[in-house]
């Protein structure tokens, strides 16, 4: 892609309205643009990086066995009152009326909805475990929106519900999910951690929050250091197998981790001095068991294997996507701008003509573009007739995982100069080694 046909609206001095790294960084670095009150539009830049993030989370659902399908926006306002809580959700929701005055919401979660979908065909035990997810549009009024995509009113959200036959099912199906998210979280290169969450009054234990570590986090968090080095598992994980995956979930649930609403001083002071870290959180994700809460109401009944029919016990998974943009920049920037982790930035490479109209420069540049993008690699391609010094900050303001520079005199010596934007080393290599030396990692 050339950068002089792109749209990219880089703002050089920072917008007084932004309050933290993200938000700054995402304005200035033409990802968004904000439509009005915690609205934002997806500018190019912006919709690359929330596309990765998205396939990732997808990826990683079906992974899990969960399978997408995708609901209205808009919802009847009489499945909210099958479940009890239209009168109770509160002004976060957007109540609308359509032309036949009929009750409307636009939806801030699913779970009516998807168990109004569940309970319409699904009728034996033999048809379960059962997970649906979707990546929708949600909107909720909140009171004080801030910080960018963190905390909007419109977002996107994935959100899953599982159906099993029992308690011991949605354990195992939560299970799951719990191990996707950690799986999800780590290729889109954050460490995050989970920690136990109140599950109000429905009570029990199967609650987690999902929290990465960032100095501009909301929460502040209590962990064992044990968490930064506990091992992720990897492709080859079973998730057909549920002992495979309780194992794992018991790893992660072991050593000590609470936000500070379900903090416990005492266990804390319990722990070594050289185990304790206490920082800033911000959350990613979020797990819940909530048993028959919906299916009850609202009639959500399988037969089972004794004949009888049961109200089946469900469970619900939220990720942010336009959340975790926001959450990946916190947690990777520097002075200069976003640094993308690899697997999420909107372009693996930024090729830099540092003399356009030099035929020299021009015709290596050519060049190199064709064979990466040949490669596979998305190319920014800078052919613009800014100054250098403007290059260099674009570049690195956007943080794309490399820059490879192309000037008069490495060009005359069929040279160029690479980047590594996370480490800020720079090697100067022959150009037909550039597609080795990114692949390489070098």
């Amino acid at each position: 892609m050339r950068l002089s046909r792109y749209f990219l609206p880089i703002l050089k001095e920072t917008p007084r309205e932004a309050e933290i790294v993200s938000h700054r960084l995402m304005l200035r670095a033409g990802m968004i643009r904000q439509q009005g009150q915690g609205s934002f539009s997806m500018l190019p830049l912006g919709k690359r990086v929330l596309d990765k993030v998205c396939r990732i989370v997808r990826e990683e659902q079906d992974r899990a066995g969960a399978l997408e399908i995708l609901m209205p926006t808009i919802q009847s306002a009489e499945l909210w009152r099958e479940s009890g809580r239209y009168d109770d959700y509160g002004k976060e929701m957007l109540r609308i009326k359509d032309r036949q005055e009929r009750e409307m919401l636009y939806g801030p979660t699913n779970e009516e909805m998807v168990t109004d979908i569940f309970r319409s065909y699904v009728k034996s035990y033999k048809d379960l475990p059962l997970n649906l997810y979707q990546i929708q549009w949600k909107f909720r009024d909140e009171v004080r929106p801030r910080f960018g995509v963190m905390r909007g009113r419109e977002f996107l959200m994935k959100d899953a519900y599982s159906f099993d036959l029992n308690y011991d099912g949605a354990k195992a199906a939560y299970n799951r999910m719990f191990v996707a998210y950690l799986r999800t979280f780590t290729r889109m290169g954050l460490q995050a951690i989970p920690m136990r969450a109140d599950t109000g009054p429905i009570g029990g234990d199967l609650s987690h929050e999902f929290i990465i570590l960032a100095d501009t986090g909301e929460s502040q968090v209590f962990c064992d250091k044990e968490f930064l080095n506990l091992p992720v598992p990897d492709e080859s994980t079973d998730f057909q197998n549920d002992g495979e995956i309780a194992a794992v979930v018991q790893q992660w649930t072991t050593p000590y981790a609470a936000t500070d609403e379900m903090h416990d001083e005492a266990i804390w002071q319990g722990l070594p001095d050289d185990s304790r870290l206490s920082a800033r959180g911000i959350e990613v994700g979020h797990i819940f068991h909530f048993g028959d809460k919906y299916s009850k109401p609202m009639n959500a009944k399988v037969q089972g294997p004794d004949g009888k029919e049961h109200h089946v016990s469900m469970g619900s998974y939220g990720i942010g996507p336009t959340r975790l943009i926001a959450a990946i920049i916190e947690a990777s920037h520097d002075e200069n701008g976003i640094i993308w982790p690899a697997s999420v930035a909107p372009f693996d490479v930024s090729l830099i003509n540092m003399k356009v109209g030099d035929a020299a420069c021009d015709e290596l540049c050519e060049r190199i573009n064709s064979i990466l993008t040949k490669a596979g690699k998305e190319v920014l391609y800078d052919d613009t007739d800014q100054r250098a010094g403007g290059k260099f900050a674009t570049a690195d303001l956007i943080g794309l995982p490399w820059q490879v520079i192309v000037g008069p005199r490495g060009a005359a010596a069929g040279e160029i100069e690479v980047k590594n934007r996370r480490t800020g080393e720079r090697v100067t290599i022959p150009a037909e080694q550039a597609l080795h030396h990114l692949d390489s990692g070098a």
